[in-house]
């Protein structure tokens, strides 16, 4: 009996052990090697999203990964490559990410166009060594230990990409190498604004540098398709800012997009290409992105509108603003919905913006001010006009008007220096722009066009009495003739 149960034991260890050596032979050789030895790169990959789909080592690094013997693991006929470098580390990531059937079969949907955004990209830029490009896909996702993007421990999850991003754009040398005008200090600037401060209060639905400039379609700033060129802010930036549902636990107006399309900025950026005309970044920053405070609003718009700025400053209502603490320009422009500048702007009407401080009850100062200088404005519209249709006559007639025409050009200046010298709301500036260059010169050129005018009636006049006079002393002539050779024949 016991020898019957000695053969049993002794069958069920050969059995056990069997079974741990087929299942020995069956395991990445290399992991088990590299695990042996308390190497960290097995320590990384074990938490590697690799290694939990089973992909083995020589996926990447090639040779035969059964083989227990170090020479024939390792041996470049097996396809042995070592440690990949420069542009190898991409091309072998791109063996399994773009195709789609290798893909599926590891269960995954991530999409397999990755290597051609990126070869799109300004990263796929050459090296200094002129031999590999600048970035490899272990250069954001890490070689070993790499998890999804969805993984806090990622360097490429929402709340570590700033700083994996600053790890070339923050080192000056590195920089240098490849774009000596890139300022070094993104990071930093971010960190200030208002995406930066909730991004680093672990906040993911912040902005990151993804948001804004892609992932593995980085472009130039400079690039018309990349999603940071001038045409194509509003629409990066509304893709979380016109979105309700997201922006909704920020209380944060989700209508900027359709107001600033609409607006004077918006026509002339999106239908005009007008690369001038401000975008998102140009009042909010770049990196440094934060909304404008009451003080800075007027110091964003007077980098444009220096002039304008300049003369509200010493206006009596900066003073009135500054107490009662209105923001400056959006008071009377308003924010995003900028409209373009015309005279419904200035004056007691309803739609002025002028009324909405003064009446004829309150503030009545301001009120009789601003009503002159509207009623001043109209009579220079309306003499501009009466100018150029008596111009436009001149010209139908064919009379020279080139001077007339000119003049003109003076007058519709003096319009729009008006209507700058509208914000330092000084009645007597205002008058002396609008009378003296404007009206003044508007007269000049009906005097001129009018005697143009009569001067070609006064020729048309002129040649008819001409060809009458012409034609009396011709049939005078006749007469004469005829009668001289009646004479003769009489004779």
């Amino acid at each position: 009996m016991k020898s019957v149960i000695k053969i049993i034991i002794i069958s069920f260890w050969i059995l056990i052990v069997s079974g741990l050596s087929q299942a020995q032979s069956q395991q990445d050789q290399c992991f088990v090697c590299h695990e042996s030895i308390g190497d960290n790169v097995a320590t990384l990959f074990k938490k590697d999203i690799h290694y939990q789909k089973n992909i083995s080592c020589s996926a990447c690094h090639g040779g035969n990964n059964k083989s227990e013997d170090m020479e024939e693991a390792m041996n470049p006929r097996n396809g042995y490559v070592g440690v990949p470098k420069g542009d190898q580390i991409s091309t072998r990531c791109i063996n399994c990410h773009s195709n789609s059937e290798t893909m599926k079969k590891y269960g995954s949907n991530l999409p397999t166009n990755q290597i051609e955004q990126i070869r799109n990209s300004v990263h796929w830029q050459r090296s200094t060594k002129g031999t590999e490009h600048i970035v490899q896909c272990s250069t954001c996702h890490n070689a070993h230990g790499i998890v999804s993007v969805k993984n806090p421990s990622s360097p490429v999850y929402s709340l570590n990409l700033p700083k994996t991003c600053s790890k070339c754009h923050s080192n000056t040398v590195f920089m240098r190498s490849y774009n000596p005008s890139l300022p070094v200090d993104q990071f930093q600037k971010y960190k200030t604004s208002v995406h930066g401060i909730r991004n680093l209060n672990g906040d993911t639905k912040a902005a990151d540098c993804s948001d804004c400039h892609g992932s593995h379609d980085i472009r130039k700033a400079t690039d018309i398709k990349s999603k940071v060129y001038p045409t194509n802010i509003p629409e990066t930036c509304s893709v979380c800012h016109s979105n309700a549902n997201y922006m909704k636990s920020y209380n944060i107006a989700t209508d900027q997009f359709s107001k600033f399309a609409a607006s004077v900025h918006g026509k002339a950026l999106l239908e005009k290409n007008d690369l001038n005309a401000p975008t998102c970044n140009s009042c909010h920053g770049n990196h440094a992105a934060t909304p404008p405070g009451v003080e800075s609003i007027s110091k964003v718009c007077g980098t444009c509108h220096v002039l304008n700025s300049d003369l509200f400053s010493g206006s009596p209502h900066k003073q009135v603003f500054d107490k009662k603490k209105y923001p400056e320009c959006e008071t009377c422009h308003k924010y995003h919905d900028i409209v373009t500048a015309s005279n419904e702007l200035l004056g007691v009407s309803k739609n002025a913006v002028c009324s909405k401080c003064h009446s004829e009850t309150e503030n009545t100062k301001g009120f009789a001010i601003a009503k002159k200088m509207r009623s001043l404005i109209d009579s220079l519209e309306s003499e501009i006009k009466t100018a150029n249709e008596l111009i436009n006559e001149a010209e139908q007639k064919g009379m020279e008007i080139s001077d007339a025409k000119f003049k003109l050009r003076d007058a519709n200046q003096a319009k729009l220096e008006s209507r700058t010298m509208v914000h330092s709301f000084d009645y007597e500036k205002f008058k002396e722009i609008v009378s003296n260059k404007g009206l003044k010169t508007t007269s000049q050129i009906k005097e001129e066009a009018r005697s143009s005018i009569d001067n070609y009636f006064f020729r048309r006049y002129g040649l008819v009495v001409s060809v009458l006079i012409m034609t009396m002393l011709a049939v005078a002539l006749y007469l004469y003739i005829k009668q001289i050779e009646k004479r003769k024949k009489t004779n």
